[in-house]
């Protein structure tokens, strides 16, 4: 028995199926008489576990704008002891089944591989490198270091190398969020 409740509940069942006191349930489980005399004063917030259904979180925003005051955690508590589980949003979807490899380039400027490299200096700012290598050469094309490189600089720099090598048939970078941007920046090389 750990919790004050399963205490009560045993010393009631004691009492009920043996027809002792109180006092001599209590003795025989070892179980203090303020602990089974014990009742909440807490109110009983039945209005609020009726509208738990929306989920803890929307839920203190709305009762919030109502007028109820609320901290997160009793909230929380709330919402587990109406046996109530907020539902976990699914990972990040991936490409399902095998992709067909990548040919081989068979010559210079057939494909750019791009990659980010990331280190930190000794005072703890960190910087990032872009790195653009041609696949067949193996010749490494540019080198952009920088503390912070945006999605415009990319492009300005992918623009650059464009305009002195020519522009390759195939870009390829690994799965990373690095190359996101908005269409303007990305339309503006290619």
């Amino acid at each position: 028995m750990v919790t004050p409740a399963a205490v009560r509940s045993a010393v009631a069942h004691v009492r009920a199926s043996h027809g002792v006191s109180e006092r001599r349930a209590c003795l025989v489980l070892g179980a203090d008489r303020s602990t089974v005399r014990y009742r909440s004063r807490r109110p009983d917030y039945a209005v609020i576990r009726e509208r738990l259904r929306f989920g803890y979180r929307r839920l203190h925003l709305l009762l919030a704008r109502e007028g109820h005051s609320m901290n997160q955690k009793k909230l929380r508590r709330l919402y587990t002891e109406e046996k109530l589980q907020v539902r976990r949003r699914g990972g990040r979807k991936r490409a399902l089944g095998t992709r067909a490899p990548l040919a081989l380039a068979q010559e210079p400027n057939q494909r750019w591989s791009l990659d980010f490299v990331a280190d930190s200096f000794s005072d703890g700012r960190r910087f990032r490198i872009l790195a653009v290598v041609d696949d067949f050469t193996r010749e490494c094309l540019a080198l952009v270091a920088d503390t912070s490189l945006s999605g415009a600089r990319v492009a300005r720099e992918l623009g650059a190398l464009i305009a002195r090598r020519g522009k390759p048939r195939l870009v390829v970078s690994d799965n990373g969020t690095e190359l996101t941007a908005w269409q303007s920046c990305a339309g503006a090389v290619f």
